[in-house]
């Protein structure tokens, strides 16, 4: 019973958010607690939701002040010239702007942590599609699944896991696997490539000096790639804020709406006339961030304290006098409201998910429905699981509770655990979009896209890229 309910759990949830029933937040607290009713155990329902809070109230301060640290480096032009030197490189051309995006995501990417890159990511490249009114859903959909390769990293997370769960050697699971991700990799930049092409045959091409005169549209913008029908859509998107932050507006599967900007929404990348701009103190705050980034990686402190005290630092050296540090927070307060109460809301669905012992009981129904024939064969088995499984619960849930059982199935018919371990990474471009995923929601958030519409059409893409990776795999003999 508990694994049917875990399942339906899952799916009205992805339906109700999908069709835009519901918000994301209210989805992520009311589903899961009227299933945790159902079951019969919403007596414990405070003790699983302020479990999940306690799980992830790191993450969620980390988000808090990395979005701050951001929004600052942003408001001061430390990216002012990345997007100056891509747009001027690519012409505003929408092809090498998506191929961009994908290459300059996996660049990131190498400091292993989701939402560094997205929020890197989206500040340098979202000027450049709010200008030339490109699909916003293509930038975050290629992100998310190019970031998905990445973080298979040693220290990204899933091989860490891996290797901790089946008490085996890291690099001894990655190294093989290089070229199975390459050519996922390579995949990200050909999906980029074609819906670049796309995006071009939509929009043209301009010169640069067309693409700075040109005026975002105020109100009604045209929606991102054609979808069903094949008929380009215009939708209304929502008002931006004062802080420039604002609720994406709604877009179909395979085109993404472009919301409306006020003032400060605008594309303020190229302005060289804001207030906020601190040229005088450039290399400071490059820095300051490289220093940062070089922390996370060595991991010298945990990440949510080196955030805390980057912004605190940013914020004093940048912003000397009290108004301007107030005016900087309060113009950045809304994307680290909707961000930190989109991880703290994540945190009662996966509490339920866990204390309630659904994800236990879908684990093994998985498990238990592979059929004794396909027991030689188990790594392929785990790279196909890993799909949906890593999508549906977080890597904690799959990597510890799921790949162990796995790796002994497998043991049994004389595959290696090495082999269960690489084929258990198969899924991760998938993952990074998964509604468990906290940096998925500073990637949406930041780029103005509806969850919803981002999952319609990322989801396909990366599931054909992590198809890409295990056939990579499967074809170089490394699984």
């Amino acid at each position: 019973m508990l694994t049917i309910l875990g399942f339906a759990m899952i799916a009205t949830f992805l339906v109700l958010i999908m069709t835009k029933k519901m918000s994301p937040i209210a989805a992520l607290v009311l589903i899961p607690a009227l299933f945790c009713v159902a079951v019969g155990q919403g007596a414990q329902l405070g003790d699983y939701v302020i479990e999940g809070v306690g799980n992830l109230a790191p993450t969620a301060a980390m988000l808090m002040f990395a979005i701050v640290y951001f929004g600052v480096m942003i408001d001061v032009g430390l990216f002012d010239p990345i997007v100056r030197g891509i747009l001027k490189f690519c012409q505003a051309d929408p092809m090498r702007i998506v191929v961009g995006t994908a290459v300059l995501a996996a660049i990131v990417s190498l400091d292993g942590d989701g939402s560094t890159t997205f929020m890197i990511t989206v500040s340098a490249m979202y000027p450049l599609y709010k200008r030339l009114k490109m699909s916003l859903v293509v930038m975050t959909g290629v992100a998310a699944t190019a970031n998905g390769v990445m973080n298979t990293l040693p220290w990204g997370g899933p091989t860490a896991r891996a290797a901790t769960a089946l008490k085996l050697d890291a690099s001894e699971i990655f190294v093989p696997m290089i070229p199975a991700l390459a050519m996922g990799l390579l995949a990200v930049f050909v999906l980029a490539y074609v819906l670049g092409l796309r995006e071009r045959k939509r929009l043209g091409m301009l010169t640069l000096d067309e693409a700075l005169a040109r005026e975002p549209e105020p109100e009604t913008v045209s929606a991102g790639a054609a979808g069903a029908g094949g008929e380009d859509r215009l939708r209304k998107g929502a008002s931006a804020s004062a802080g420039g932050t604002a609720t994406g507006a709604g877009t179909d599967a395979d085109a993404a709406a472009d919301p409306a900007g006020g003032d400060d929404d605008e594309f303020q990348g190229l302005d060289p006339n804001r207030s906020t701009l601190r040229p005088k103190l450039y290399w400071f705050n490059a820095g300051l961030t490289a220093a940062l980034l070089t922390a996370m990686i060595m991991e010298l402190m945990p990440i949510p304290v080196l955030f805390l005290l980057g912004a605190a630092l940013a914020l004093t050296v940048n912003f000397p006098h009290m108004p301007d540090q107030r005016a900087r927070i309060a113009a950045h307060a809304d994307n680290v409201l909707n961000v930190s109460g989109m991880v703290f809301a994540a945190a009662v669905f996966t509490g339920v998910l866990t204390g309630t012992g659904m994800v236990e009981n879908m684990a093994d129904w998985v498990v238990g429905a592979v059929p004794d024939a396909m027991g030689p064969h188990m790594a392929i088995v785990t790279g196909l699981l890993s799909l949906p499984l890593t999508y549906f619960m977080s890597n904690d849930g799959f990597y510890f509770g799921v790949l162990p059982v796995l790796a002994e199935a497998g043991a049994a018919h004389g595959v290696s655990p090495l082999e269960i371990a690489r084929a258990s990474l198969a899924g991760q471009a998938l993952h990074m979009s998964s509604p468990l995923v906290p940096a998925v929601y500073v990637l949406v958030g930041m780029a103005k896209v509806e969850f919803g519409d981002h999952t319609r059409f990322t989801v396909k893409w990366a599931v054909l890229t992590s198809l890409v990776v295990l056939a990579a795999g499967i074809l170089f003999g490394i699984m």
